[in-house]
């Protein structure tokens, strides 16, 4: 059990531990030979640079080898003018930031001489010697601890920790560094067995005990190495990939999420056979791909209302003109049953319009809602009740819901109606045609009417920024209404804003979307459960951001994520069923057989 609680308390450390990680735990490892010797780790801030330093004719050459020695690659040249050039603009900061930095230099021939030669050069720059925020810290070949006594004090020493140090010989050591591959045999994949992680794990508490700083050498350079020497809390990481690692590092933030907020997963309680559907509710997560429900999944502990649904399929999402597509041509595919170009708005590649779901339902008496946590005039809400050649026409968008057949509008976008720039006022013709229309969202408890739009952009912010409760509300408000008009009715409700937080590349925007969306889906499945002649569809336009999920814990209920692009990809989306007819979304099929499916179910052809 011990060993049990020790490996999952490494797990869950890596959160709380890696947002505490800089530049400044970066060793830039062989730095001499990078594109740019000195300046690519300086211009990172790299809080360790080094350079392996060999003794010939008097003179401090830079190379991996006595065989790769050149001229022109000297110490002075290489590290010690650029340093000091770079004091001198600076004003004696060794950053800009003033961040400290370390020039490990790595002795390759003689301990003693090279090292007196060391000292000698550097004398001739008391600007780097002096400097309270540099320490040039000697690796490799090194004299005897006994024997440091003899050089001067801005000299300090990679330690190593089968040797013995009196407490002087302690104060000049900087770091203690050991061989990974002399402890274990992990290659950088995968995990660390047990048995080597204890192992490694008692030699930083030995190192840290003496409130020094640990590095390992012959590390693989990769994510997954880069994130278990920080699960591990070892100081410096090596690395012949500074600014990918830099990178790497500066992005924690945005790519850890600990979840805080944890709701309950509904369990479905009926089985569907052989039955048709009367109504049916398509919610669409824009940007919803596998890798961020099982984010949801896992920040949420393992609950996950999506995953509980028993039919699930697969939806190729690609357009007519690319093989990405964007929301405008996903959505139409959805709403029309016709692939179409990229930015098109259920119209063909022509141009021409397309009869959308809700106008070829309104024939059959349906009634019919759409609903976004974003603007109502964006791609996937306007492909279901309007036609535009251009998704960015947002006022013409909205004037096309004046001829469209649907009862309710729920969103953001209030000024494309009321505060347009052509000065029209849609919001008169809609109450002339019949619709409540508000530009406040806490006014859709108040409203009878079974016609109603309701736009407001401050209640479509983010869930980080407070958006609370707007989805399950509108969708409650939605049935609630079409209930009591006897009639059928069909639902779109998008969780429109995972797509933007796999735009933005940010894990956390991403989860708490996903968990936000997934509650309005356990609230789907239950209306499904109590009112049974319902088929409830769930699915997305597209996937975005090219989310992968390198680490995370689903006891503690935090993910780690990567992102590729952060743009929209090709991968196919997953689409769950419940209810009668849901036997039919099983399968890999195109974008364009949602619609169909739905269709053939209700008997509309």
């Amino acid at each position: 059990m011990k060993k049990i609680i020790t490996l999952f308390c490494l797990q869950f450390c890596l959160f709380v531990q890696a947002q505490e990680y800089t530049s400044s735990n970066i060793h830039s490892h062989n730095d001499y030979e990078s594109k740019l010797p000195f300046y690519g780790a300086y211009s990172n801030e790299t809080g360790v640079i080094e350079a392996d330093v060999f003794l010939v004719n008097n003179e401090l050459f830079v190379a991996h080898t006595s065989k790769e020695i050149a001229s022109h690659n000297t110490l002075k040249s290489m590290y010690l003018e650029p340093l000091s050039n770079k004091l001198k603009t600076l004003g004696g900061k060794a950053y800009p930031s003033n961040k400290p930095l370390i020039l490990m230099i790595d002795v390759k021939s003689d301990a003693d001489s090279t090292l007196k030669a060391i000292t000698q050069q550097l004398k001739t720059f008391p600007d780097i010697i002096s400097n309270k925020n540099i320490k040039v810290v000697i690796s490799g070949n090194r004299p005897l601890p006994s024997l440091w006594k003899e050089y001067p004090d801005f000299i300090y020493f990679d330690g190593r920790l089968n040797e013995n140090y009196t407490p002087d010989q302690l104060a000049r050591v900087e770091m203690i560094s050991e061989d990974l591959h002399e402890i274990t045999v992990w290659n950088g994949k995968g995990v660390l067995t047990q048995p080597d992680s204890e192992k490694i794990q008692a030699i930083i508490k030995k190192v840290h005990d003496q409130n020094k700083k640990v590095r390992f050498w012959a590390t693989q350079d990769n994510v997954n190495t880069y994130m278990t020497l920080m699960n591990l809390k070892v100081d410096f990481i090596g690395t012949d990939k500074v600014a990918e690692l830099t990178q790497f590092i500066n992005n924690i933030k945005t790519t850890f999420y600990q979840n805080t907020e944890f709701h309950q997963a509904y369990v479905p309680k009926n089985v569907f056979k052989n039955k048709r559907p009367k109504n049916v509710i398509l919610l669409i997560g824009d940007g919803m791909g596998l890798a961020q429900i099982y984010s949801g999944y896992t920040a949420n502990k393992e609950q996950l209302s999506l995953f509980n649904i028993p039919t699930q399929g697969f939806s190729i999402t690609k357009s007519s003109d690319s093989y990405i597509t964007d929301s405008a041509a996903g959505a139409t595919a959805m709403a029309t049953g016709h692939k179409t170009n990229n930015r098109f708005i259920s119209v063909d590649e022509q141009g021409k319009s397309l009869q959308t779901i809700a106008e070829q339902l309104a024939k059959k008496n349906y009634k019919t809602a759409i609903i976004s946590a974003g603007n109502i005039t964006d791609a996937t809400p306007a492909a279901f009740y309007a036609h535009q050649p251009e998704r960015s026409l947002s006022e013409p968008i909205a004037n096309d819901f004046l001829s469209s057949p649907s009862d309710i509008l729920i969103g953001g976008g209030q000024k494309e109606f009321i505060s347009r720039k052509d000065g029209k006022d849609l919001s008169k013709t809609l109450i002339e045609k019949g619709y409540n229309f508000s530009d406040k969202f806490a006014s859709l408890d108040t409203i009878k009417n079974s016609k109603f739009v309701v736009l407001e952009d401050a209640a479509v912010v983010s869930m980080k920024n407070g958006r609370g409760d707007f989805l399950t509300k509108s969708l409650a408000k939605a049935t609630n209404t079409f209930s009591k008009t006897k009639n059928p009715f069909f639902i779109m409700a998008e969780g429109a804003q995972i797509d933007y937080g796999g735009h933005q590349n940010n894990v956390e925007y991403v989860v708490r979307e996903m968990l936000d969306f997934d509650k309005m889906v356990g609230q789907a499945m239950e209306f499904v459960d109590k009112n049974p002649e319902t088929l409830l569809i769930v699915t997305a336009d597209h996937e975005t951001g090219g989310l992968s999920l390198i680490d995370g814990s689903i006891e503690k209920g935090y993910v780690h994520g990567s992102f590729s692009t952060n743009d929209h990809t090709a991968i196919p989306v997953p689409v769950f069923a419940y209810g009668p007819g849901s036997e039919k979304f099983m399968g890999v099929y195109q974008n364009t057989a949602i619609y169909e499916k739905i269709i053939e179910l209700i008997g509309g052809k």
